[in-house]
């Protein structure tokens, strides 16, 4: 573990450019909930439990279909939370680390969360893959629709009855043509998803790697069930010449011996590697 420490000193010191790859676990240490497995969702969201709604249930299309009010009291919940969430000191350390190197930091997450502009990177290094909570789009079919609206939900406050996860006041409706509004986020079962912005985001971060020479990818909370952000970190390494730093309690394996693999939380592994960096 201390070498594979060490040498994720090396690699973030000998960097010119960072990219933060993130999953779920980069918002556990924060206070967000970890939705793996229907106990824990349930837990989180009681009401749910009872009907027995699973995850991807709830986190659909369909839902929003079938019962907007609830739909909306599910996500209006998230929205809230994530909202009154403070990002733990590891983005801080994240940030501190790109802004010494020559090209700076960029981001690539699957977390909807929107931590990474709260805590104060630039909005226009962000790759959200999945989507953001914080911005809405139209449910209207984009393909036999003009419409195709996205927005951002800044203006949205939802009023949401927890044990019922229900919304309470008035869904959020499209500014352009009326029609109930949704989170522009990819969901399960998902053919409407407006993914115009992210592709956008994506646009921006691959020319922003093709500047780079020695980009260190620092991969936090990224599990194999859902490998969005594995295959990202993975097409770094092979296309751009960059060295994979992989924190992670459970799934810390790396394929190469320039690599590093910490078998630890997000926050406690950055934290080692701050330390690390400060022996250097």
């Amino acid at each position: 573990m201390i070498n594979s420490i060490n040498l994720a000193a090396e690699l973030v010191s000998q960097a010119d450019a960072l990219i933060v790859a993130a999953g779920a676990g980069m918002g556990v240490d924060s206070g967000l909930p970890d939705f793996r497995g229907n106990q824990g969702f349930w837990q989180a969201y009681p009401a749910l439990g009872r009907a027995r709604m699973d995850f991807s249930s709830i986190a659909s299309p369909q839902a929003f279909r079938d019962d907007p009010a609830l739909a909306w009291g599910f996500y209006g919940h998230r929205l809230a939370l994530y909202r009154a969430t403070v990002p733990h000191a590891g983005f801080a350390l994240l940030r501190a680390w790109g802004e010494r190197m020559e090209h700076g930091a960029s981001v690539f997450t699957s977390n909807v969360d929107g931590q990474f502009q709260l805590a104060g990177f630039d909005p226009q290094r962000v790759f959200e893959c999945h989507g953001s909570i914080h911005h809405l789009q139209c449910m209207r079919p984009h393909r036999s629709h003009a419409c195709g609206a996205i927005w951002s939900a800044q203006d949205f406050v939802p009023d949401v009855d927890a044990n019922a996860c229900r919304l309470r006041n008035a869904p959020p409706a499209c500014p352009h043509c009326g029609g109930l509004a949704r989170p522009n986020i990819l969901m399960f079962g998902d053919g409407d998803w407006l993914e115009r912005r992210a592709e956008e985001q994506q646009a921006r971060l691959q020319a922003w790697l093709a500047r780079t020479r020695r980009p260190v990818v620092i991969e936090l909370g990224a599990g194999t069930a859902i490998p969005s952000v594995r295959h990202f970190s993975h097409s770094v390494v092979q296309r751009h010449g960059g060295r994979l730093v992989r924190i992670n309690p459970r799934e810390p394996q790396v394929a190469g011996s320039l690599d590093a693999g910490i078998a630890m939380g997000a926050l406690d592994g950055l934290r080692a590697i701050a330390a690390a960096l400060a022996r250097l």
